[in-house]
């Protein structure tokens, strides 16, 4: 590749000449993409020879200068322009509420972590005593259709969890059930921490909810329920009411490595350049998913997407290192503090006593959704589940489906110990999501 610039001017209207030597056949249409931190572009060639790209006007001074020191990143998309068209058309239908929506969601799930989705014999839906249910129970949803279904199905994919969304149950002190959440949808979209009625919830997932929910109960283990302090877990539910889904720190639980994260073809270039572009379409969602955290992990404030990657040059970072630095359950944001389904779920159980003694040296905002169900806190023998557990399957889990066509798979399911620093060095890639000891 060769720079040119034949600008009159330092940085104001310069053209910057990229030479590629395309070395597939001429029968190939290749894509490239390329990428500063302020800009992305794109085009295609068909013949194997050296081409151009003009860049006709510089972003101002910045660009300029990040491009002399940096250069311009460039991805040879491999699939070609048709087969980019065709990943993005096995994507599509991932978020459309629709029979094809859902078929390749499960199809997806199928081929990328091989998910079962065996068939469960009806009812589908299990009449629930609240009576049986308790405190700190927790509740796995694994949606199959529609937005938040698409968006499920990635987030399974890069994560290796087979559930998608959590909630927890909370008794109070008449012994009404209730039941806390993190990502409460409310008017104008908004997803919002909440604590409905177990009726009201159960009711909205059994009547309104389109996404096709499938839900597992997960029951304390009985020396688990006894130390979960009931008191400090509202007192925690209570402090958090009304504040947003804690989109900050979303990704982060999911990079912990450098490269063992990302199932191919992505990687933090392909994280990089995705940022990039949202920072042009959306600039204020954009700060919110990722520049506050960013600048966390650089000890900066109000540093936007450019001005974070040339922090982290003069700093000696790359990027990727950058997003694997461990987010910190103190961490406050300008909206307070920022929690997932999960983690707020897990800064509750940490607040009730289940990560005593260790707690100060766990951060939960490092935890995926596997990371919480695979946690060795949950009832293990089955003679103790309720008599409506998994009632009419001819297979006994080893918690509570209460919802959905097709039998849940928790892989590792109670399993894990807590233990210092955990889920901050851990691998995440697909089929199989193999993570070493202690990561």
């Amino acid at each position: 590749m060769e720079f040119h610039n034949k600008s009159g001017s330092e940085f104001g209207g310069g053209t910057l000449h990229i030479k590629i030597r395309n070395a597939h056949s001429w029968t190939c249409m290749d894509l490239y993409v390329f990428a500063t931190p302020y800009r992305v572009t794109w085009d295609y060639y068909f013949l194997a020879r050296e081409h151009t790209l003009e860049f006709k006007e510089w972003e101002g001074k910045a660009e300029f200068e990040y491009v002399k020191r940096k250069g311009v990143s460039v991805f040879l998309m491999e699939a070609g322009m048709l087969g980019t068209f065709q990943a993005l058309w096995d994507v599509f239908p991932l978020f459309t509420n629709t029979g094809w929506g859902e078929i390749s969601n499960i199809e997806f799930l199928k081929n990328h972590m091989g998910a079962s989705f065996m068939l469960r014999p009806q009812p589908w839906v299990t009449n629930v005593s609240v009576d049986d249910i308790h405190s700190g129970d927790f509740i796995a949803i694994s949606k199959i259709r529609g937005r938040w279904g698409g968006f499920e199905t990635l987030e399974k994919w890069v994560t290796g969890t087979y559930a998608g969304h959590t909630a927890v149950c909370l008794k109070d002190s008449e012994g009404k059930l209730w039941v806390a959440e993190s990502g409460y949808e409310v008017e104008k979209g908004q997803d919002i921490i909440a604590i409905v009625p177990w009726d009201e919830w159960w009711n909205f997932e059994l009547t309104k909810d389109d996404s096709n929910p499938h839900i597992a109960l997960l029951p304390l283990h009985p020396n688990i329920r006894a130390k979960f302090n009931e008191t400090a877990a509202w007192e925690y539910a209570l402090s958090m009411l009304g504040k947003p889904y804690g989109y900050h720190n979303m990704i982060f639980s999911w990079i912990d490595t450098i490269g063992e994260n990302y199932p191919p073809p992505l990687d933090a270039n392909v994280v990089a350049s995705v940022m990039t572009v949202w920072n042009h379409i959306q600039p204020d969602y954009a700060a919110n998913i990722w520049n506050e955290a960013l600048n966390k992990r650089l000890g900066t404030q109000g540093l936007d997407l450019p001005e974070i990657l040339v922090e982290i040059e003069r700093l000696g970072l790359s990027f990727d290192e950058l997003l694997t630095i461990p987010e910190q359950d103190d961490w406050i944001y300008s909206d307070g503090k920022s929690t997932s389904c999960v983690v707020f779920i897990l800064e509750m159980y940490k607040a009730a006593g289940l990560f005593d003694p260790i707690a100060r040296s766990i951060q939960v905002t490092e935890f995926t959704i596997k990371d919480a169900y695979t946690l060795k806190l949950f009832e293990n023998n089955s003679s103790r589940l309720p008599k409506w557990c998994n009632d009419g399957d001819i297979v006994k889990l080893p918690f509570c489906q209460i919802l959905g066509k097709y039998r849940m798979e928790l892989p590792e399911y109670n399993t894990m110990n807590p233990y210092p620093h955990m889920n901050e060095r851990c691998p995440s890639l697909p089929p199989k999501y193999s993570r070493p000891k202690y990561c």
